[in-house]
């Protein structure tokens, strides 16, 4: 029989076996290797540590615990963290008594609790979703066990944190996506409003920045914007809670001076283990300075630190922010409804991440839910590898004739690039897409099934699957690509998002694949009036 209970000091080297058997020695956390800080953790009134107990054979094999500190003092947020089954008696339904006690034990506790759930191995994310926590977010590349691996981010909530939620969040274009649906997982209306127009912060100003130390430390508390008023950063640590506590918590600060004043400061949490660093507060006099802040932070992660990840928690309701961290690299992967509690309410949160590592990922095994919200966040980060092939070429690009700076961005943000070998097929004939391709790099064959010859070959600057992408009819011929070929990829579900939002965009979008359409017919010699004889084959 198994039976859950609080863990005592006993269970401790039980504790540190299941860790063993689970990670072998790779896991980061030295506190689950060493006794005596292990045994602090158990006794800790930070954290609620679990344990389940075979009564018969008097073994402890399994353990789980719920960290009482990711948020700030005020947010009420718990991490149900570190579930552990030994490999011995897996498949027993233990892990589901743990996470069904540790709920019990805590709901009057928190208002929020959140799970990040290891993608690698989907087991902790398929009892987390049968314990009604939502998948809200997929952090790509975060946590270092023997490799870097992603986690599924979920969240769940408790004793009426969603009556105190602010409704209709300023998100820009680049967040929307992921927060209707991070939203709808958790039964919320889809209420975000979308910023298109929101500026970034200026670059600017003569600063000098340089490590906080007590000197400087109660000029920065006089700063209200950022600290107490018109906070656009969170997170589990804040300025005011001393340096002994900053200290402790391994934060640093960065400030910036003009002319000798103190003009802002970012905080920060640098964690050498697992090589990131995460943000948790900026505070600052004026505009200039926030630009200036996040530059230097970030250059310092990747020139001098050998940082891999940094990860920010911004305000859903601050789209200039978001605006800013999107241009210096951060993108959006996790969304988080009523997260953060400020003043009188709860503030949905939206998790950006800066990977300075090549985004090698896999979601293959994870559940339907999990694997449509990594397949939003992934689509940004692909997106990242296509703005600069589309800035080489963009004067080449039919799709993109007529638009200015600011749209090409945003119709070049949501694409994807696809890379195809010689000879690789890139769609069949028959076979249904809602896609279609813009050729950046190389040349494709198009070949009907009707012709023994092929119909034409596409090159830079033209598309092909035009017909699949404004009506999801099957594909009436085959395209192979004849060179290494790169290409930009826009689906339906991206299209019809894009025009929605910005309908000057997909004016432009319509006229340049009409046009299109209208040469390739001209030049195949094929009568306007019969866009669905053979000679059309290529364009589909």
């Amino acid at each position: 029989m198994i039976t859950v209970r609080e863990a005592t000091g006993r269970d401790v080297p039980a504790i540190r076996e299941i860790f063993l058997a689970t990670y072998g020695t790779d896991y980061t956390d030295p506190r689950y290797y060493d006794d005596s800080l292990l045994t602090r953790l158990v006794y800790s009134e930070s954290s609620l540590m679990l344990v389940a107990e075979d009564t018969a054979l008097g073994r402890v094999v399994g353990t789980a615990s719920v960290d009482f500190e990711v948020g700030a003092h005020s947010d009420l947020v718990g991490e149900f963290g570190r579930l552990a089954v030994h490999p011995d008696v897996r498949r027993q339904g233990i892990g589901r008594l743990l996470m069904t006690e540790r709920i019990r034990r805590v709901q009057d506790r928190l208002q929020v609790g959140i799970v990040e759930a290891r993608a690698s191995h989907p087991y902790s994310l398929k009892v987390a979703e049968a314990h009604q926590f939502a998948v809200v977010g997929f952090l790509p590349l975060v946590w270092r066990v023997r490799q870097r691996e992603s986690l599924v981010q979920l969240v769940r909530y408790f004793a009426g944190a969603l009556e105190l939620r602010t409704n209709h969040p300023r998100v820009i274009p680049e967040v929307s996506a992921l927060a209707n649906l991070a939203l709808k997982n958790c039964s919320l209306i889809p209420d975000t409003i979308v910023d298109e127009h929101a500026p970034a912060y200026p670059p600017g100003g003569k600063f000098e920045s340089q490590d906080l130390t007590t000197d400087g430390y109660a000029a920065l508390l006089r700063i209200e914007r950022g600290r107490v008023h018109r906070r656009e950063i969170f997170g589990p640590v804040r300025l005011h809670y001393g340096i002994f506590k900053l200290q402790a918590r391994r934060s640093h600060y960065l400030i910036a001076r003009e002319g000798g004043r103190i003009a802002g400061a970012v905080g920060f949490m640098h964690d050498p283990v697992d090589e990131t660093v995460r943000i948790f507060e900026l505070i600052a006099l004026e505009d200039a300075v926030i630009r200036f802040l996040l530059v230097n932070l970030e250059r310092s992660c990747r020139e001098d630190w050998g940082i891999c990840c940094i990860e920010v928690d911004v305000s859903a309701y601050a789209p200039r922010m978001q605006r800013t961290l999107v241009e210096l690299g951060f993108l959006p992967a996790s969304y988080l409804p009523a997260l953060a509690f400020d003043q009188v309410e709860r503030l949905d949160i939206v998790k950006m991440i800066r990977l300075l590592i090549r985004p090698e990922i896999s979601i293959d095994g994870l559940t339907p839910t999990a694997k449509e919200v990594a397949d939003v966040v992934l689509c940004r980060f692909r997106s990242r590898s296509v703005l600069p092939r589309i800035a080489e070429a963009v004067r080449d690009l039919s799709l993109f004739a007529g638009l200015d700076e600011e749209q090409v961005r945003r119709l070049a943000g949501t694409c994807t690039l696809a890379m195809f070998e010689p000879g690789q097929v890139i769609f069949e004939s028959e076979h249904r897409g809602r896609e279609m391709y813009v050729v950046l790099h190389g040349e494709v064959e198009i070949a009907s099934p009707r012709r023994s010859s092929p119909v034409g070959v596409v090159k830079l600057g033209e598309c092909l699957g035009e017909i699949s992408l404004l009506t999801g009819a099957a594909h009436s011929a085959t395209a192979t690509a004849l060179t290494s070929v790169d290409m930009a990829v826009l689906s339906h579900r991206d299209l019809v998002e894009l025009v929605r939002l910005r309908p000057d965009i997909g004016l432009h979008i319509y006229r340049n694949l009409a046009a299109g359409l209208g040469e390739k017919l001209k030049r195949s010699g094929a009568p306007s009036a019969e866009p669905d004889g053979p000679t059309a084959t290529n364009i589909t």
